[in-house]
């Protein structure tokens, strides 16, 4: 009789065990996995936040926010709020408009709009709504704390001229806005942004998603900030 007493606790515990294992073994495998797509190239590193990405090998870092992007969808102008600079050890880089393109989800490169796409488009809705839809970039390796503008298009507005290239030193954080015109408009899917440092290429991934994307992945995200700081601390 004792014996078979012992017998049924422990088939008692068992059950339990299962029964409050089961539920956080569930919850587990529901928990989005937010997997990182292959660049097809060398890089050592690409972090993301919501609406934010940043990638980088042993030359270039980039760091990008398209909420706006992800909240145009149908449109032809795409708006990228733009970081670059290029890592310690790495001789200073002139960066040309022709360095940076996209890749669509059906495989199309498209390239930076020129100041006159730029102008003729009439992208100030764009600019405004911009100015609410859009998330901080300000995120550089520690070496780069000076303030650089990314100046391939000037606002109507502003008396700054645009220039065709920047500038990049590691003690440089460069930031600016990057417009392409895009065939057909904005679509969901995955998209690249493609820069070319004097000799490798950065490809940095940026997902525009759906709304049930959205809110299926938005709590599986980490912050950014701490994600780069974690990336440059010393070692």
């Amino acid at each position: 009789m004792k014996s078979k007493y012992v017998v049924s606790l422990l088939l008692v515990g068992l059950v339990c065990t299962l029964v409050s294992v089961a539920p956080a073994a569930a919850q587990a495998q529901d928990k989005p996995v937010v997997k990182i797509p292959e660049p097809g190239v060398p890089q050592i590193m690409t972090m993301e936040g919501k609406f934010v990405r940043a990638a980088y090998n042993n030359e270039g870092y980039v760091i990008i926010g398209y909420q706006l992007a992800n909240r145009s969808i149908g449109e032809e102008w795409m708006l990228l709020e733009f970081g670059v600079t290029v890592m310690d050890k790495t001789p200073d880089y002139t960066m040309r408009r022709e360095a940076l393109s996209i890749e669509t989800p059906d495989g199309k490169t498209i390239p930076l709009a020129t100041v006159a796409e730029h102008r003729a488009g009439d992208t100030r809705a764009l600019q405004q709504r911009e100015k609410v839809q859009r998330d901080s970039i300000n995120y550089f390796p520690p070496s780069a704390s000076r303030a650089c503008r990314v100046g391939y298009f000037s606002e109507l507005d502003q008396r700054a001229m645009p220039f065709d290239e920047v500038e990049l030193s590691n003690t440089r954080a460069c930031l600016g806005r990057l417009y392409f015109k895009v065939p057909g408009g904005i679509t969901y899917g995955q998209h690249w942004l493609n820069v070319k440092f004097e000799k490798s290429l950065v490809r940095v991934p940026f997902k525009i998603l759906t709304k049930e994307e959205e809110q299926l992945l938005s709590k599986n995200y980490k912050d950014i900030s701490n994600q780069v700081k974690d990336a440059f601390k010393k070692k």
